[in-house]
């Protein structure tokens, strides 16, 4: 646990010094030590920054202590630097990764079960309201749509609505990948066009096809196909591992932060130290 604490902040410090970022004079909590509460309690204490606040500064890891008004404030100012943060350690995932193969999928993430639509406050727009077909439930929230090595590393992670396909959020990630990767996903990710776009960049686009598909893939390619998917699945249950059954937050965006930073700390899990 302290080693990945040092971690967390050690990263976010370096971010913020790389990128010009200057505290203001008057804070006796760094933006970094802000970033590092998050991460901790994400990655912890089911996403209870309180908690993980309290414990930085009985361990003597952070001198002083914010309101929880001013905490929630301050986090806000930085929250646009934890994608730079995720595409560093994503960046250095991809270079580990000899073997050039990546896997693509979604999971869901619910704000509320759809029997409790009426007492949530953030999300009730049709729009949120997913199925999820393995547990066989409807629910409000978002997809967290996830590109990893073939090692489970995460590399790439967008979110949309839970009502969105999946062709939709694959549509939102960069794929930063050089040519000659190969990239595997489930039968959802079928779709001709986005074949031929990863073919113009030098990718080799192959989902699982459907059983009466115009054109099958041989048997190796199916048992590969259905071999390799299944880090991805360890992947996803990394990150419920560490997800809290109701995660705590007032308005969107928050509740999208907390997402997010349960991604980065899953993520910062899996780095060797």
């Amino acid at each position: 646990m302290d080693a990945y604490i040092v971690l967390a902040y050690c990263l976010c410090d370096d971010l913020l010094k790389g990128s010009n970022h200057r505290d203001d004079p008057q804070c006796r909590i760094s933006d970094a030590e802000v970033m590092t509460i998050a991460l901790v309690a994400a990655l912890y204490f089911g996403g209870n920054q309180a908690l993980s606040h309290a414990m930085l500064y009985e361990q003597g890891y952070i001198k002083f202590t914010l309101s929880s008004s001013r905490f929630c404030r301050r986090l806000q100012r930085v929250r646009k630097y934890y994608e730079p943060l995720f595409a560093e350690i994503g960046a250095y995932f991809k270079q580990q990764n000899q073997g050039q193969l990546y896997v693509v999928d979604s999971m869901p993430v619910a704000v509320c079960d759809n029997c409790r639509i009426l007492r949530c406050h953030i999300y009730q727009d049709k729009g949120y309201k997913g199925y999820q077909a393995s547990k066989k439930r409807y629910f409000y929230g978002l997809k967290v749509h996830l590109l990893v090595t073939e090692k489970g590393e995460p590399v790439e992670f967008t979110l949309s609505a839970a009502s969105e396909h999946d062709l939709l959020g694959i549509y939102a990630l960069s794929f930063d990948l050089p040519p000659g990767a190969t990239v595997y996903g489930d039968k959802a990710y079928v779709q001709r066009v986005l074949e031929e776009l990863f073919q113009d960049y030098g990718i080799d686009y192959s989902p699982i096809r459907k059983s009466n598909a115009k054109l099958p893939d041989p048997a190796w390619k199916r048992y590969l196909q259905s071999v390799k998917r299944k880090c991805i699945e360890t992947t996803n249950s990394l990150i419920e591992r560490i997800l809290p059954k109701h995660i705590h937050a007032v308005t969107k965006e928050g509740f999208e932060t907390k997402v997010a930073l349960f991604v980065i700390a899953a993520t910062l899990n899996l780095l060797p130290i």
